[in-house]
């Protein structure tokens, strides 16, 4: 029987972690860096990632940087060519973005941006990543959102549905590649405490949006856990999927989310 801790340990791959200068990616690109996984690291924020990695610097890995805007798939493509001999094992995609917009009023610039970073980044990056490593296998974990199970908020139809096309395109992954040797799980957050729903929130407050003040009351009402989760608490489902822990989870689409797709 493995040892739980090589079953957990990273030492000696290489993960890619997208949206990794804040929230979710910061603190699963922390937790990676304690399992021992040397780090690529991408985010469109240049001081973010510089600070992450600043913060980093103290463990026994190997931290690269890459300022990218992942809405465009030519700086995508640019990207894993500048790789070179770099085999990357492990590939999360977490960025995202999540404008709040009337329906009736979107245009095409501000859903085809939606859907650039949202899915087809993902789409983009998992594409490159099977055909570097497609004698190889690898681990592939994407993240959606509860939004795309059960919409809750309003005004964020773009956003559930780009999200929906994540849990799709990871099961599709994972029935495609899984004989090859690729593992492919997405996971579904919740109400996650990062700088962008905090200062969402902060946002809603001083403009007295009562409408958006009523569906967080009952979105916090229907949490069974009683309270919003940490990224800490999401990084370590990541971690999990990751490692050889989840060697026969394939496919799945897991809710992060304190029970609140289960209330």
């Amino acid at each position: 029987m493995n040892n739980i801790h090589n079953l957990i340990s990273l030492k000696g791959k290489t993960a890619i972690i997208t949206g990794a200068g804040s929230g979710i990616g910061k603190a699963t690109s922390t937790l990676f860096a304690k399992a021992g996984a040397d780090l690529i690291l991408l985010d469109v924020n240049c001081e973010g990632l510089e600070k992450n990695k600043e913060e980093l610097k103290n463990n026994d890995c190997q931290i690269d940087n890459y300022v990218l805007d992942l809405s465009e798939k030519k700086h995508i493509d640019d990207f894993w060519n500048s790789l070179g001999i770099k085999q990357p094992d492990i590939l999360i995609n977490n960025a995202g973005i999540y404008p709040f917009q009337d329906y009736l009023t979107i245009d095409e610039s501000s859903f085809d941006k939606v859907m650039a970073v949202n899915l087809n980044s993902m789409f983009w990056m998992c594409q490159n990543f099977i055909r570097l490593r497609k004698n190889k296998g690898g681990i592939i974990v994407n993240l959606s959102s509860i939004e795309a199970v059960l919409p809750f908020k309003e005004d964020m139809i773009p956003y559930c549905i780009s999200k929906s096309g994540v849990i799709s395109l990871t099961r599709s992954l994972a029935r495609d590649y899984g004989k090859i040797g690729f593992r492919a799980n997405v996971i579904l957050p919740g109400a996650i405490k990062t700088s962008g729903t905090r200062d969402l929130t902060k946002g809603v407050l001083k403009k007295m949006q009562f409408g958006m003040m009523k569906v967080g009351y009952n979105f916090n009402q229907r949490l069974p856990l009683g309270r919003w989760g940490s990224p800490e608490e999401l990084a370590r489902v990541v971690l999990f999927l990751s490692s050889d822990l989840a060697s026969y989870v394939q496919g799945a689409a897991i809710p992060v989310d304190g029970g609140f797709l289960s209330a």
